[in-house]
């Protein structure tokens, strides 16, 4: 009452006379709860904005004076204005590729319950969009997963064929690591038996030896080569602009390529320099596919609006879809797998070895997807021996992912200085599977072990890694408080952390990630006026309802990029003979084209 009464007032003062421009704020944002993630002021009043940073911040009558002519008054009304969200793990391209794929999600994010349920959903996509089927001749659909289908099993290569067997269709798992395929796409992708396996990957096949259409890891990315070269740069370019806006809505203000090539980077600067990227972008290219380019291109500066960040290595697969490598069997795997099976790495001991000695040997950032506990053992050896060689330095290497991890384990990674980058949306999504079938209860308490981070000091960040799961902040904010699973379930409650612990993992903590602490991640004078504004302050509601929270308002450098219920721009994706329009709906598909810059490794595929 007395913020809404002191802006009251402010606002029916007469601005100051003019005084050198430097003097007054374009911009002061008050009226609402203000949470800065400073410890040393964790709440103001009001922000007074210029030349798109931060000139300070404190009470009404503090800011007051730097009110002139031309300072806009903005009334946050009541509702909380944070810094914009750092995205710790994602990939922005890859996220505007919903606009091209079925949602084979199930509730909440779908309607998919069941294979009857993916079928009709594929057909019906396909009534909707003939023109886009008939231009690239492919069907593709994103976020099955067997998990959450009745029939607790993948579809197979004739079901699919039930939808359509003259046009190849490839549907993508929630988790990005698998696919299925129909018996065209097979035969587009030359996979005819087993013996058409890659390194690191798994061709499914019947009693009767023939492929089922299941295609695992390194199997389900080289298959994508000759599917997706027909969406064309232009489509590429689609996708990251709509990708980008996508995350503004949710109130990213800096988002990250998780996983690239260094024609993904030229793809991005493209759509920068058309002004349709919205946001910051960091670049991580994959250091087995691209050294060459990461050496010559890391930097800590943005050109524009992008920039690359450092390197990206996969060690193994999905937890969820039992390819991830762990160090012990798996609890109670649903499938068919050999007695003791604990997954398996996507990448051998030496590669691990090779690129982390490359990235310390040039002071290279290196992100390392690591989901299970075997693989982990690789990072950290290899981690380990890069400092024993090249010493340790300010390099702030990331565990990406690490669901299953050993106290021990963790206790490494601080003292190798290692950022970890967790994923508690798993404790909503698969939870219950963890619980049931990959680790067994016990050791699903452990997933995302936030608590454990809390417990030694360590800054982690949290993601959503999407479009794995749809990047919705605020799911990922109730997930690391709350760790309910979809049926309600807590996973670990030692591993809870508190909103303001949860909220620091979302913003200043990722900057530090990204080495842009000096910029971004908390309201303080001299960083960039990039804010989220929510419908509530997060820290007054119960904490059982923060997934109901909504983000209003994303400005970057004060200016608005999102407002709810404005309307937003619609990507155009050019294609041979026409255009279609591409539209954002919430649902997605990453390792669709992420396992696909992994392929390049063996064969260069030209997408122009």
């Amino acid at each position: 009452m007395k913020t809404h009464i002191l802006l009251s007032a402010l606002l029916l003062i007469p601005s100051v006379t003019p005084a050198p421009a430097q003097s007054f704020a374009d911009t002061i944002y008050a009226g609402g709860p203000i949470l800065t993630m400073e410890d040393a002021q964790p709440r103001a009043e009001a922000v007074a904005v210029a030349d798109g940073t931060i000139l300070a911040v404190g009470t009404l009558e503090d800011i007051s004076g730097l009110r002139g002519e031309a300072t806009e008054m903005v009334d946050l009304a009541g509702r909380a204005m944070l810094p914009g969200f750092v995205d710790s793990h994602g990939h922005v391209v890859m996220g505007g590729l919903q606009a091209l794929s079925a949602n084979l999600l199930s509730p909440p994010d779908g309607e998919v319950r069941d294979i009857a349920s993916l079928q009709d959903t594929l057909r019906a996509w396909v009534d909707e969009n003939a023109n886009i089927v008939e231009t690239v001749n492919l069907i593709v659909g994103f976020g099955y997963d067997e998990s959450q289908l009745a029939e607790l099993r993948p579809p197979t290569r004739d079901e699919l064929d039930a939808v359509s067997d003259t046009v190849p269709i490839i549907i993508v798992h929630q988790s990005g690591h698998f696919g299925v395929a129909n018996t065209p796409a097979l035969a587009t992708a030359g996979i005819e038996s087993a013996e058409d396996t890659p390194p690191g990957g798994v061709v499914r096949t019947g009693p009767d030896g023939v492929p089922t259409g299941v295609l695992e890891e390194n199997a389900f990315f080289a298959a994508l080569v000759p599917l997706i070269a027909g969406l064309g740069q232009a489509g590429f370019e689609a996708f990251a602009s709509a990708g980008a806006e996508l995350w503004a809505r949710f109130g990213y203000t800096t988002g990250q390529e998780g996983r690239a090539t260094s024609q993904v980077y030229d793809t991005l600067r493209v759509v920068d320099d058309r002004g349709e990227l919205p946001i910051d972008v960091v670049v991580y290219p994959d250091v087995l596919v691209e050294q060459e380019f990461i050496g010559a291109t890391a930097s800590n500066a943005y050109d524009k609006n992008v920039r690359v960040g450092g390197a990206k290595l996969t060690i193994d697969g999905s937890p969820q879809g039992f390819t991830a490598l762990r160090d012990r069997p798996y609890f109670d795997p649903i499938g068919d797998f050999p007695p003791g099976y604990a997954g398996y790495a996507a990448a051998t001991t030496e590669q691990v070895t090779d690129a982390i000695d490359w990235a310390y040997a040039n002071d290279i950032q290196i992100l390392t997807h690591s989901n299970g506990e075997g693989a982990s053992d690789m990072l950290i050896a290899a981690l380990q021996a890069a400092e024993a060689t090249h010493g340790t330095g300010d390099r702030r290497p990331v565990l990406i992912h690490g669901q299953f991890l050993r106290e021990d384990q963790v206790d490494a990674y601080q003292a190798l200085g290692v950022f970890p980058s967790l994923f508690p949306m798993h404790t909503f999504y698969w939870g219950d599977w963890h619980r049931d079938y990959t680790v067994g209860p016990e050791r699903a308490d452990n997933i995302s072990p936030t608590g454990w981070l809390v417990k030694r000091g360590m800054m982690f960040g949290t993601h959503h890694d999407a479009p794995v799961a749809f990047p919705d902040s605020m799911r990922v904010l109730d997930a690391t408080v709350t760790r309910r699973s979809r049926t309600g379930d807590i996973l670990g409650p030692s591993q809870r952390v508190d909103v303001m612990t949860a909220l620091k993992a979302m913003t200043i903590w990722p900057a530090y990630q990204h080495f842009e602490e000096d910029q971004k991640g908390s309201i303080t004078p001299g960083k960039l006026a990039d804010f989220v504004v929510l419908s509530a302050d997060p820290t007054a509601v119960d904490p059982e309802t923060l997934d109901q929270l909504r983000v209003e308002l994303t400005i970057k450098e004060d200016q608005v990029i999102y407002q709810a219920g404005g309307e937003r721009r619609r990507a155009r994706v050019a294609t041979y003979d026409g255009e279609l329009q591409a539209r954002l709906s919430p649902h997605g598909g990453h390792h669709l084209l992420d396992g696909f810059f992994a392929a390049l490794k063996e064969k260069r595929v030209q997408t122009e």
